[in-house]
């Protein structure tokens, strides 16, 4: 079996993976975040992963223990890129290598955004073609990428991406509206009632890139001026959903590439996920992972592990 490690800004995750791809197990933890606060500094995120790790893997193996694995594999850096850093990766990375060496077996390096195209390619009922369109959509990451798929690897160019996150967009609106860190799933379910929002945040695209900053800072002055909480969680929703929208048309007229795959954290929420399905659709072949896998897991890295521990098998 393979152990799949990934330290992300926020979430320490282990996963195990049988041989023939089957998830075992597997164990996520969030990193605290102060109440009021929209986030940690990476040295407190650094420390809380040191911290955790060891608990996330006893809970992980406590079934199963060490003894079958034969291969670890963690995410090293946010995406396939030589000039991509982030010193949470570096958790992962070390703690992957000590282990893989006590235990004898090889150790394999991916990337977090890869991890998260493996995952959301595993949750699908069939597998996407091996050329495709993908929206990674994140606290840390939005992005519109050309994806090639290759034997524990993605080839990944980047067609688009935002001056600001969608998860952050999300993040900073609910914690300025009073609601705790990360605020997605609270902030889904006040925009849960609300059909029609009353106020719109203005969608921002040029060419490929897209921009959230300027509907945070509206829909920030919303909420100073004393808007509905409902309606501002609808019109955030709805911006992210509707600049997608707009990128991923232009996108797939660009590149002939009919099929879209849509995961990270914000694509768990619902009522994005409506909006796309219904305004891309039929023109566009366009599948979500599943809520669960969506946001920060390390299942994708332990997959994506075992391919290339089965890859190393077949050129022997």
């Amino acid at each position: 079996m393979i152990l799949g490690i990934d330290t992300s800004y926020y979430t320490t995750s282990m996963a195990l993976v049988s041989d023939g791809g089957k998830l075992l197990r597997e164990q996520r933890e969030m990193i605290p975040v102060e109440q009021g606060k929209c986030g940690v500094a990476q040295s407190q995120a650094v420390f809380s992963h040191i911290h955790q790790a060891p608990r996330v893997l006893q809970q992980v193996l406590s079934r199963r223990g060490a003894a079958k694995i034969t291969g670890v594999c963690a995410s090293v850096r946010p995406r396939p890129a030589e000039d991509s850093y982030m010193p949470v990766f570096c958790v992962g990375e070390s703690a992957g290598k000590m282990l893989a060496q006590a235990l004898g077996v090889p150790f394999f390096a991916t990337t977090h955004q890869e991890g998260h195209l493996a995952a959301a390619r595993w949750s699908l009922p069939a597998p996407p073609p091996t050329l495709f369109l993908a929206v990674h959509i994140s606290g840390g990451t939005s992005e519109l990428l050309h994806v090639k798929e290759g034997k524990g690897r993605f080839e990944i160019k980047i067609l688009g991406r935002s001056d600001l996150a969608a998860g952050q967009f999300v993040d900073r609106v609910g914690v300025a509206l009073g609601l705790g860190f990360p605020a997605g799933p609270e902030l889904e379910r006040l925009a849960e009632s609300v059909e029609q929002p009353e106020v719109k945040l203005q969608v921002a695209v040029n060419g490929l890139d897209f921009s959230f900053s300027g509907p945070e800072s509206a829909a920030a002055r919303l909420i100073k001026w004393g808007a509905d909480a409902k309606n501002v969680a609808a019109a955030v929703f709805d911006n992210i959903a509707a600049t997608l929208s707009k990128v991923i048309k232009a996108a797939a007229l660009r590149t002939g590439t009919r099929y879209v795959l849509i995961t990270g954290g914000v694509a768990a929420n619902s009522r994005l996920r409506r909006y796309l399905t219904q305004h891309l659709s039929p023109g566009l072949s366009v599948c979500f992972s599943h809520p669960r896998y969506a946001g920060d897991n390390a299942v994708g890295v332990a997959l994506l592990g075992l391919e290339m521990l089965n890859a190393e098998k077949g050129a022997r």
